[in-house]
């Protein structure tokens, strides 16, 4: 059942890739690298950042590059059987950059074993030659997903003919040093920054749905704190693809569909016999891009952090809770008019266009330096596709970085930031009365829980923060 629901997903896939074959365009984000010795090599090159790791927006990272003499590709630990880390800094001297090898095995996990080595940064260099690609997780599984969790060095890939330069000026004895500089990855023309995430409800679809939810949670209180000063407007996206007309009335269609076959979602188990079904996450996103233009309507855009965060937290799909009744509760919490979302999400059985939906198809067709959005979770800022861990001070950085200089707001110049949710509606508390349970949202990450009249629980988790 696995590759009947991969199939689908992947003819899904080519039906979107059809309907724009003519202006599709998916744009490569770079940063520069600066070879700044030996001097027959000086000079400024393009590199494709990785989207994983944390690059440095905003800055700067000199190194000392460092090609291997065995495990080249970076596939196997480099500290099996030691007790020193090979690539570590040492006092005084430039951070290493370990110049390795395309192929053999996953990017990422290349860029763990090199990290867990010590190295700084690693520049992967490209075993054809072609243009730049970007260097991402394609397959999802337990130990990739270990490798892009922990990530947190910069890594980029470099062409195949600048990379043999390199890789001979090392084996030759030259002392190579160079320069990433990601300080016009992100456009910073104004003193507000523009940003948008392209995000998705499911909570079932592996690794990179869990970090997702992760982020969401953890950025949330940076996020409404950028809004609410009106340094920043956010907002949210959510792709869909739509059915070929041949396959409207199938059976596959009718349950991964709406509004007949014209806005789909894969299956989130991958299996059309059990749980949820594709619709179902289309309906949830419609209602979340809902919740946003409602909330943007009484001026408080920032109400959507809340919900989606929320809504992940009391309407998870493992506990079958995934629905309308769940998210109606998680609405009403927010002070939202159940009645207004319900008119802006229409009835799913229409035969014929949504406005929102349709908005959002056309929407993940590039325009202007921003290219085409095929990557999910993607992150865009000031028109730029982010590369990188969606991490919460990662992401800042990015975004910190697309304010002109000297408008950066406060919360940009500092080391972290703290928010207090207890001081406003309700003390950030709601209740399930069926489940006899009242939960409050409160300071330094620390989630109270009241069950019925006799346990108290605290739990130090990352919880709506």
């Amino acid at each position: 059942m696995w590759g009947l629901g991969f199939r689908w997903l992947l003819l899904l896939l080519l039906a979107f890739a059809a309907a724009v074959e003519l202006e599709a365009r998916f744009v490569v984000e770079k940063n520069s690298l600066m070879v700044t010795s030996p001097t027959a090599l000086r000079g400024r090159h393009d590199s494709a950042i990785g989207n994983f790791g944390i690059p440095q927006y905003g800055g700067s990272m000199a190194g000392a590059v460092v090609y291997p003499k065995g495990n080249s590709d970076a596939c196997e630990a480099f500290n099996s059987g030691r007790k020193e880390h090979l690539f570590r800094t040492k006092p005084g001297a430039l951070p290493s950059f370990l110049l390795i090898d395309r192929g053999n095995c996953l990017f990422a996990k290349k860029v763990w074993n090199a990290q867990y080595a010590g190295a700084s940064a690693v520049l992967v260099v490209d075993d054809k030659d072609e243009p730049l690609i970007t260097m991402d997780l394609l397959q999802e599984d337990d130990e990739a997903a270990k490798y892009i969790q922990n990530i947190s060095i910069p890594s980029a890939l470099i062409d195949k003919k600048f990379g043999e330069q390199l890789k001979k000026a090392v084996k030759d004895g030259e002392m190579v040093n160079v320069n990433l500089d990601w300080r016009e990855a992100v456009p910073h023309p104004d003193n507000r920054v523009e940003y948008e995430l392209w995000t998705n409800s499911n909570d079932e679809c592996g690794p990179k749905c869990d970090m997702l939810m992760h982020f969401l949670k953890e950025f949330k209180g940076a996020a409404q704190l950028l809004e609410k000063g009106g340094y920043s407007q956010f907002t949210p996206h959510y792709i869909t693809w739509y059915c070929p007309q041949a396959f409207v009335v199938s059976k596959q269609c009718k349950s991964q569909c709406i509004n007949h076959g014209r806005y789909c979602a894969p299956d989130p188990e991958q299996d059309f016999s059990t749980g949820y079904d594709g619709k179902d996450v289309v309906v949830e996103n419609l209602r979340q891009l809902c919740v946003f233009n409602v909330a943007n309507e009484i001026k408080k855009p920032w109400i959507w952090w809340d919900y989606v965060t929320d809504f992940h937290i009391r309407c998870p799909m493992k506990e079958k809770k995934y629905n309308k009744k769940c998210a109606e509760t998680v609405i009403k919490s927010l002070g939202l008019e159940v009645k207004k979302i319900d008119k802006c999400m229409g009835d799913p059985n229409d035969d014929s266009d949504h406005p929102l939906l349709k908005m959002e198809q056309d929407s993940q067709i590039g325009k202007g330096s921003r290219g085409d959005v095929t990557i999910l979770p993607t992150l865009v800022v000031n028109n730029r596709q982010y590369r990188g861990k969606l991490g919460r001070k990662a992401v800042l950085k990015a975004i910190c970085a697309g304010f002109e200089e000297t408008t950066e707001p406060n919360v940009c110049l500092s080391d972290d930031m703290e928010t207090n949710e207890c001081l406003s509606d309700n003390g950030g508390c709601w209740q399930d009365k069926a489940a006899n349970v009242t939960a409050c949202r409160v300071c330094m990450n620390r989630l109270m829980i009241f069950t019925g009249h006799h346990s108290l629980m605290f739990l130090n988790i990352l919880w709506f923060s």
